[in-house]
């Protein structure tokens, strides 16, 4: 009776044994505190979309000025929600804080440049090598925020593979970014810039300019480690589609690890043939 009651036991233990632990959750820095956009709740959003998908563990750091390299050990991608430049009266990273950024990403990390991040660090050359293309107060411009679409210009890509072209809300097109032309920046989104939308200063500022596709998405590397930038997401009014948030956790996970395992939305995808 006794080993009749010990089989299942042994059983069970045996079936345990064999199952393989649980894969260890992709570890999220989002680095924020620092914006004229409403860095709070961005932030907030971005840690939910990443959690919901169940391949993410996500930290969210608010001061970030002193920080070094042990603020970065134990993550495998970092995610940019600052900016600083519209403030001219706060400290700026320090030199060490900085170094630890770059050494994480060269040492095969992963960095996410998230929308108005790409104006962050006027003054620091090597960040426009890092993220591949930065706004520039000088040259940068944008329409007033509208509905536009979103072409897919790499559909092989891991992070846009299978997807079609989708709808921005309410958002902003960046354009006239500063691009470094030495890094191997590869685009894999853009969005047609009509000059016709612009309106005051701005459209005396590009009416001897043609309208053109402005690079959106796009990802590079920066010694080992990858780089994705997504320019979408102005606000809260612009991150509740799925364009936006396909890209932003599926541009994550590849930061991160180099593939893409999150499953397109039915909508996003290419219709099979």
């Amino acid at each position: 009776m006794k080993q009749c009651l010990l089989l299942p036991v042994l059983l069970s233990t045996a079936l345990l044994a064999q199952t393989p632990p649980n894969p260890r959750p992709i570890q999220v820095l989002i680095i924020t505190g620092q914006d004229a956009h409403p860095w709070r709740q961005t932030s907030a959003f971005l840690r939910e979309i990443l959690n919901e998908t169940g391949k993410f563990e996500v930290r969210v750091a608010e001061e970030f000025r002193d920080a070094g390299p042990g603020s970065f050990a134990n993550y495998d991608v970092a995610v940019l929600v600052y900016s600083d430049e519209k403030f001219t009266n706060i400290p700026t990273w320090s030199d060490t804080t900085r170094k630890a950024l770059l050494d994480f990403v060269r040492s095969g990390k992963g960095l996410v440049v998230y929308h108005h991040s790409a104006a962050s660090f006027q003054n620091w050359p090597e960040y426009k090598s890092l993220v591949g293309c930065v706004w520039r107060s000088s040259q940068s411009h944008h329409a007033p925020v509208h509905d536009y679409q979103v072409d897919i210009r790499d559909g092989a890509h891991p992070v846009t593979a299978g997807m079609k072209p989708f709808q921005a809300r309410t958002d902003e097109l960046y354009a006239g970014l500063e691009c470094d032309e030495k890094a191997n920046m590869h685009v894999l989104a853009t969005g047609w810039d009509d000059h016709s939308l612009y309106r005051g200063k701005q459209a005396a500022a590009v009416q001897a300019t043609p309208s053109r596709a402005e690079p959106l998405i796009w990802t590079l590397s920066y010694g080992s480690g990858r780089v994705f930038a997504n320019m979408l997401g102005n606000d809260m009014r612009a991150v509740h589609t799925a364009g936006f948030a396909a890209t932003m956790v599926r541009g994550t996970e590849w930061a991160a690890t180099g593939a893409v395992t999150i499953p397109l939305p039915a909508e996003l995808a290419v219709p099979s043939k």
